[in-house]
């Protein structure tokens, strides 16, 4: 049987091409098994900055939370003051919270308080919550076989303490203590008075705001905290807190029932400073309130 030429070359010719492609197969394979084990082979993957700048961003500075301090707004309002700090724990759970709605009282015979006030040096203080007027030594109160100290006096408004619902443009409590450290505060209502009576005392204050927070200003003359006064003496009483952090208990009340009265301006004075600075009514729990006939 005779070959045909022809066709016996085609047959080699295509037998070569297969066996170059295999060999070119191969040497792929062998490539890419070089390029995974040799780290410097392997490629690496691009960042959006790297192709562009080829320089990293920088990262944020982490800022710090901002501590909360207590407040009667946002987040230091009177409803987060037990949460702020643990010493503020009776804000949230104690049961002899103030201020109060006074009403549902006993009327008695209540002893008189004997103020024993005379004129003394003061300071004024903007301690960023209210005016505060820290008093010199010799000012004193006598209550139920008990001696208090005056240390200071500074302002609420509206007025925190309500009677029978009614509320008052502002509250001035003066805060006592005792030599155990037991506080007694005596709370004078505000209500607004004819334009032409400004109130001595206040007027006082006034006079001597300091022109910065946080630095008191050490007043010239002498103020006479009797000054301070209602002139008819009658009072309601009953166990509070303080009405600001750390809302401690076990404090004396004495709510004068007769208010004094500022001037619009001396009022508008105390507003421009602090619009609104009261803590709101808390339960009363059943606490007995005397009251003077």
């Amino acid at each position: 049987m005779r070959r045909n030429p022809l066709l016996f070359l085609l047959v080699l010719s295509f037998a070569g091409l297969v066996h170059a492609e295999d060999d070119t197969a191969l040497q792929q394979r062998l490539a890419d098994k070089l390029k995974l084990s040799d780290p410097a082979l392997k490629p690496r993957k691009v960042t959006g900055g790297e192709a562009g700048t080829h320089k990293a961003k920088p990262k944020a500075p982490k800022v710090a939370p901002k501590a909360v301090t207590w407040a009667y707004a946002g987040d230091g309002s009177p409803q987060h003051w037990a949460e702020i700090a643990p010493e503020n724990r009776a804000c949230g759970v104690g049961t002899r919270q103030s201020p109060i709605d006074i009403r549902d009282t006993i009327k008695v015979d209540l002893e008189k308080i004997n103020f024993d006030y005379r004129p003394s040096g003061f300071a004024v203080l903007d301690n960023g919550k209210t005016i505060q007027v820290n008093m010199a030594s010799g000012n004193s109160l006598q209550v139920m076989g008990r001696s208090f100290d005056l240390q200071s006096f500074h302002f609420h408004r509206p007025s925190e303490e309500r009677v029978a619902g009614r509320q008052y443009e502002m509250v001035m409590h003066l805060v006592h203590k005792d030599p155990d450290g037991h506080v007694a505060m005596v709370a004078v209502l505000i209500e607004r008075g004819p334009d032409n009576k400004p109130q001595a005392a206040v007027q006082q204050v006034w006079n001597n705001l300091p022109l910065e927070r946080g630095a008191p200003q050490q007043a010239s003359g002498q103020l006479d905290p009797l000054q301070l006064l209602p002139t008819e003496r009658g009072y309601f009483t009953f166990m509070g807190s303080l009405t600001t952090p750390p809302c401690t208990e076990d404090v004396l009340w004495m709510v004068m029932k007769q208010p004094v009265q500022l001037t619009s301006a001396q009022i508008a004075i105390f507003a421009r400073l602090y619009p609104m600075n009261a803590r709101p009514i808390q339960a009363g729990s059943g606490r007995m309130i005397k009251e003077s006939n």
